[in-house]
């Protein structure tokens, strides 16, 4: 029987009149469909590579381009992070195509629609299609003169509907704690880049490294044992590590309900630790090798001066950063990934990678919180309510 994670009572659900029409199913005990979700991510890399809108979207891209105008990638929640996710592999395929770096943009929804960028592309990442501050970009960006263009799960929606070009993803997430969702952004942005550099991507080895990395979730048992009393949890990253950061934050805010906070690395070492002490955990990304020697050096000092204060922090590591970071240097423990296919397209791999860490980790503290991850917490009336008010409101 699932708890409330927090010392609360479990909800009472034996009516289950709360259960809303569209809500995902009401499992009372494992397996969550989180975990099914997850498991299904790596048939997805085939079907989402080969889409041929994404070299329709590479195209109104290349057009505003050549007309100096700006790029901008905008999404809320989980797909505000798979938006950043979409904008780092835009941004090689430009940089593989000949194109200086810097010319995506990932913007929050809400900040896009109250201060649009004139002209250009808005590239909107929903996974369900319709929502509303991400709608309330793309119409911002419309009335400011760019193109709009949509990456979804839903062909049908509000946002589909003012979009000149559509890029729909071949699965929906069912379960509110969501993976499919941004394991779909990262694919259709890696689809969109590849366009851009006029490269082609074997989906064949991506997917047997996805496959792979997913293959470790009783690997972090241990570590989740470890964090699961933590309170926060700091996820830190540099390069497209950051991004991994700040999804893998929401969805230990999502799914074991545990309060987290994303850094990016070097911003950690600069006032934040005055806060920490053996309460909070860590854990520090070294997924993205484009950082090289550099950035594992100061991942060390991070884990370092974390611990002079009493954390113990946990790493997530790609195999060539494992070879340079000790396991005496991570007192919480580190998780390797399996080693990397060469592809065209660098961010690809590491954020593939650092998504299959992230969601095992979460899973992992799901099973030791004990909760029911799938309906982020709206089987018990507060956040049902709270909920409800944030997404009723239709007067902004």
């Amino acid at each position: 029987m699932e708890g409330s994670g927090d010392g609360a009572p479990a909800p009472d659900t034996t009516s289950q009149a709360w259960h809303g029409e569209g809500w995902p199913e009401y499992r009372a005990s494992p397996p969550w469909v989180m975990a099914e979700m997850v498991a299904s991510q790596p048939v997805l890399v085939a079907p989402i590579l080969g889409l041929p809108a994404a070299r329709e979207i590479a195209r109104l891209v290349e057009d505003a381009l050549a007309a100096g105008d700006p790029i901008v990638v905008v999404g809320c929640g989980t797909s505000e992070h798979g938006a950043q996710a979409v904008a780092e592999l835009m941004d090689a395929g430009l940089r593989l195509g000949g194109r200086r770096p810097g010319l995506v943009e990932a913007r929050q929804a809400l900040e896009a629609a109250l201060d649009p960028r004139p002209g250009g592309v808005c590239l909107a990442v929903s996974h369900d299609g319709g929502t509303r501050a991400t709608l309330l970009a793309a119409e911002a960006a419309r009335a400011a003169g760019a193109r709009v263009a949509l990456v979804t799960a839903r062909s049908e929606g509000p946002i589909a509907a003012i979009a000149d070009a559509l890029l729909v993803t071949p699965a929906v997430d069912r379960s509110w704690c969501h993976t499919v969702a941004y394991a779909s952004a990262i694919l259709a942005g890696a689809a969109i880049g590849s366009a851009l550099a006029s490269l082609p991507l074997d989906p064949t080895p991506v997917a047997a490294y996805l496959q792979a990395a997913l293959a470790g979730r009783a690997e972090m048992h241990p570590f989740a044992e470890r964090l699961a009393a933590a309170r926060p949890i700091i996820a830190c990253g540099s390069g497209s590590d950051r991004v991994t950061a700040r999804e893998f934050s929401l969805k230990i805010e999502e799914g074991p309900r545990i309060p987290a906070v994303a850094r990016d690395l070097e911003t950690l070492l600069h006032g934040h630790l005055v806060a920490c002490d053996g309460r909070t955990g860590l854990v520090l990304l070294a997924i993205d090798d484009r950082g090289g020697e550099r950035r594992d050096l100061r991942l060390r000092t991070a884990a370092e001066a974390s611990s002079a204060v009493g954390m113990a922090p946990v790493a997530l590591l790609s195999p060539a950063s494992a070879g340079v970071i000790p396991s005496d240097a991570m007192p919480g423990g580190r998780f390797v990934l399996p080693p990397p296919p060469a592809s065209p397209l660098p961010p690809l791999v590491p954020l593939l990678g650092g998504m299959a860490a992230l969601q095992l980790l979460t899973l992992a503290l799901v099973d030791v919180v004990g909760v029911n991850p799938d309906l982020i917490r709206r089987e018990e009336a507060p956040w049902r309510t709270a909920a409800a008010i944030a997404e009723d409101a239709g007067d902004w």
